[in-house]
C-alpha cells in the first residue's frame, strides 16, 4: 500500500505538560482510521499538528512523502490534507450555497475583493455536486441558521471536501448529533468519501461508530498511542479497555471473581 501521511516521534509541550508524546505513526491510501481516547488523551492534539493548527514542540510530519511540518492550514488544503471540526466552522448568517462558494473561492488561492462575484457558474456547479452527495441539497438556498445540527455537520464535511483532497481528518463528526441520525450522517459521509477515493482519520467518542466504519484504530492515553491495529485487536485490548472505553473483557472480569 502507498504511504500517505507519516509523522516520526510527534510531540507537543505546554510548560511542563506533555498533550502528546514520540507519535510516530503510518497511513497508507484509502484506509479509515479511527482514533479514540479520553478526553485530554492528546487525539485532537495530534490532528492539530498535522493539520497546521498548532505546532509540534518536536517530531516531523511527511504527507505524500514531502515535509509538511511547520506549513498552515491554508496550505496544507492546497496540498490535498483537509479537516472539518468539532463545532462546525460556518458562516451562520449566509445561505449554505454562499458558505460553499466561498470556501471553493478560499481553496483555489483567490482573494475575494468587493467587485469580484464569488458565485461563478464553477463554484456553483461544485457545490451544487457536493450538496447532492452529502444530501443536503434542500438546504441550499437556506441561512445555516436555519438548519439542524447534523445538517451542520454535512456541511462543514462538504467544504472541507471542496478542494479535492487526498485525505479528510475529521474530529468528532457525530458529536452533537441525535442518536438516531448519526449513522445515516455517517452513512452519507462515507458514500462521499468511497465515491472521491479519500483516505480518512477520524477522531469519535461513539464506540459504536468506530466499529461499524473503520478496519484500524488509533487509542490515545495520556499522550500516546497505547495500541494501533485492527478494530477488534484494539477494542479488546485491556489497556484500551481499561484507560479508554471503559469496558473489561469477559475473562479479566471473571478472572476478578475467582470463575478461571
Amino acid at each position: 500500500m502507498t504511504e500517505i501521511l507519516r509523522t516520526e516521534s510527534l510531540s507537543r509541550y505546554f510548560g511542563a505538560v506533555t498533550a502528546a508524546e514520540d507519535i510516530s505513526v503510518t497511513i497508507t491510501q484509502g484506509e479509515i482510521v479511527g482514533v479514540i481516547g479520553a478526553n485530554g488523551a492528546g487525539k485532537t492534539t495530534f490532528i492539530n499538528m498535522i493539520t497546521g493548527y498548532l505546532p509540534p514542540s518536536k517530531g516531523s510530519i511527511y504527507f505524500n512523502g514531502r515535509p509538511i511540518k511547520g506549513l498552515g492550514p491554508r496550505k496544507l488544503m492546497r496540498e490535498g490534507l483537509a479537516r472539518s471540526f468539532q463545532i462546525p466552522q460556518l458562516f451562520l448568517e449566509l445561505s449554505v450555497i454562499d458558505n460553499l462558494a466561498i470556501a471553493l473561492a478560499a481553496a483555489q488561492n483567490q482573494h475575494m475583493q468587493m467587485l469580484q462575484p464569488v458565485r461563478t457558474p464553477e463554484r456553483l456547479a461544485a457545490a451544487d455536486e457536493i450538496v447532492s452527495q452529502m444530501d443536503i441539497a434542500r438546504y441550499r438556498d437556506e441561512m445555516v441558521t436555519a438548519m439542524p445540527q447534523g445538517a451542520r455537520k454535512l456541511l462543514d464535511i462538504a467544504i472541507a471536501m471542496l478542494g479535492e483532497p487526498k485525505m479528510l481528518l475529521l474530529d468528532e463528526p457525530t458529536s452533537g448529533v441525535s442518536m438516531e441520525e448519526k449513522h445515516a450522517l455517517m452513512d452519507t459521509v462515507m458514500e462521499a468519501v468511497k465515491r472521491r477515493g479519500l483516505t480518512v482519520l477520524f477522531v469519535e467518542h461513539d464506540m459504536e461508530i468506530i466499529q461499524k466504519y473503520v478496519t484500524r484504530v488509533m487509542a490515545f492515553a495520556n499522550g500516546v498511542v497505547i495500541k494501533d491495529g485492527p478494530v477488534e485487536e484494539v477494542m479488546n485490548d485491556e489497556q484500551v479497555q481499561a484507560l479508554v472505553t471503559g469496558k473489561r473483557s469477559r475473562k479479566s472480569s471473571a478472572t476478578e471473581k475467582g470463575d478461571v
